[in-house]
């Protein structure tokens, strides 16, 4: 989700006319960023919302990473969510990573996104190394569509661990869908997501399911952005709080990501929602890295942010995945 900071500055600002050119400057500023740089921001993605839906794929794999989409049953749910499974270049039972999306600051956006395509650079880092790049679009989104399900209620009391229990749910949706599938590994999954995307992967680790070995959350978190103002969040202590309450049963080793330049999780809260997680017993690697473009919220899926992350992604994963 692109969200942001914690108080003493992490609260809203106060709204006032004079402020107003200020405000949308610097929202215009977001919405030209995101929409830039982000690889989900798309008006179709080669499947009809109106067409029936039954688990399976939806086209026969296709390209040099033999692309297929496939419609994915939700746990507990009669909805079904689309994914992209990208596949790499070698014939062995290949280790799975699901790439899970943010969340766009305005929400009549959300119908404009499209998954991951293989041809991305945070896919294609993972399919050079031998992973298979599932990247599913939850309820809500582009072509899936149908209701939103992972909102986190009133800015003023947001409700962040169900938004990361149902994030979880969609994914963890794909991991069961795609680790049964020919030519993948059931065990061993790497679950990487960046901010709302981030955040779910921590819920889903909350869960510690067999199948997954590593998390890599990247710049994760809910509710930042509020009222449009850049490092403000609706309710930074319940941030943290629910970062704790996901801290007390999670115990996936996780590697935590974040920029010096992230308008919507900068260092002070995002070092506060680590120490609650790894203080309720989470297991987890904080990395704070310098600050990237304009906005480092948008590292993970920046043209060139590979360079960046990637060294940093691989040691951690060199060390769990053994």
């Amino acid at each position: 989700m692109m969200q942001g900071m914690s108080r003493t500055r992490h609260g809203p600002a106060p709204a006032g006319a004079a402020r107003a050119p200020a405000l949308a400057r610097a929202f215009a500023l977001l919405l030209s960023l995101w929409i830039g740089a982000t690889p989900w921001a798309q008006a179709a993605d080669g499947a009809s919302g109106d067409a029936p839906r039954k688990a399976g794929p939806i086209w026969d794999p296709a390209g040099p990473w033999r692309e297929q989409a496939h419609w994915v049953p939700v746990e507990g749910t009669d909805r079904f969510i689309y994914m992209r499974l990208c596949r790499p270049r070698s014939e062995a039972p290949a280790r799975l990573v699901v790439i899970s999306h943010g969340s766009p600051p305005v929400a009549a956006s959300r119908d404009r996104y499209m998954a991951l395509r293989c041809e991305a650079p945070a896919a294609t880092w993972f399919l050079e190394r031998g992973y298979a790049v599932a990247a599913p679009l939850r309820r809500g989104y582009g072509v899936t569509g149908g209701a939103f399900a992972e909102g986190n209620g009133r800015c003023g009391e947001p409700d962040f661990l169900r938004a990361a229990m149902e994030t979880a749910r969609d994914i963890l949706s794909a991991v069961d869908y795609a680790r049964a599938l020919p030519g993948l590994r059931p065990d061993d999954v790497v679950l990487a997501g960046q901010s709302a995307g981030g955040w779910g992967s921590l819920g889903a680790a909350a869960r510690n399911p067999r199948s997954v070995s590593a998390v890599v959350n990247m710049a994760g978190g809910r509710g930042g952005w509020a009222g449009n103002v850049p490092n403000s969040n609706c309710r930074p202590d319940l941030l943290v709080r629910a970062a704790g309450l996901l801290g007390r049963t999670a115990r996936i080793p996780s590697l935590w990501v974040y920029t010096d330049n992230d308008s919507f999780f900068a260092p002070p809260l995002a070092a506060d929602m680590h120490a609650s997680f790894v203080a309720a017993g989470g297991t987890a690697t904080f990395r704070a890295l310098p600050a990237f473009g304009r906005d480092g919220h948008g590292l993970f899926f920046a043209r060139n942010g590979a360079s960046v992350w990637g060294p940093v992604v691989e040691a951690f994963l060199g060390e769990v995945l053994r």
